[in-house]
């Protein structure tokens, strides 16, 4: 009889431990970094391409932008609400990706919405990056603050930060559609 309930007590603590493990996996699952990249190609007849890498951890998603082939000087670069680089123009994607319907604006200086990234200074040999880190976005979330399906666009000029809708920040030279990384 001793020898039955020392098996069931090693069974339960076996079990137990199984639990234990389980949710830890899932904790670290849950906790482990999401990421989605979009490979930025030429439109409108220019040479840029790159790409842009959203990685979440901990509640804030992190935006690294690096281009090349582009016009050296100072160039926009927005979300655009659809996932759709089909036309020679990237006018496919849509306008701004703007969930909250704010003004169009400069990033974290209200009012401005959540495809306002910036500028990305492009130097001499045609490369350029941008980073941005932010607690607005989720990657794969299914939410209205999720990138993912969005367009990545590279303007021809600047962004004005003022001008409605648009900043003025001229035609689309790049895009590429949001997808979560496999």
């Amino acid at each position: 009889m001793k020898l039955i309930r020392n098996l069931v007590g090693l069974g339960a603590v076996a079990l137990a431990m199984v639990g234990w493990n389980c949710a830890a996996e899932r904790k670290a699952g849950h906790d482990a970094a999401k990421t989605a990249t979009a490979a930025i190609q030429s439109r409108s007849d220019s040479h840029v391409t790159g790409k842009a890498t959203f990685t979440e951890e901990k509640g804030q998603v992190t935006l690294k932008i690096e281009i090349e082939g582009a016009e050296p000087g100072t160039h926009a670069v927005h979300l655009h609400e659809k996932g759709d680089c089909a036309a020679p123009d990237a006018t496919s994607a849509g306008g701004h990706w703007n969930p909250t319907h704010e003004n169009h604006g400069k990033w974290n200086t209200a009012p401005f919405h959540h495809g306002d990234i910036g500028n990305i200074e492009v130097g001499a040999d045609g490369k350029g990056t941008f980073k941005l880190t932010t607690n607005l976005w989720t990657i794969g979330s299914g939410v209205d603050t999720d990138v993912v399906g969005k367009a990545v666009i590279v303007h021809a000029k600047a962004d004005d930060f003022t001008t409605q809708p648009t900043g003025n920040a001229g035609g689309r030279v790049g895009c590429g559609v949001v997808e979560l990384a496999k």
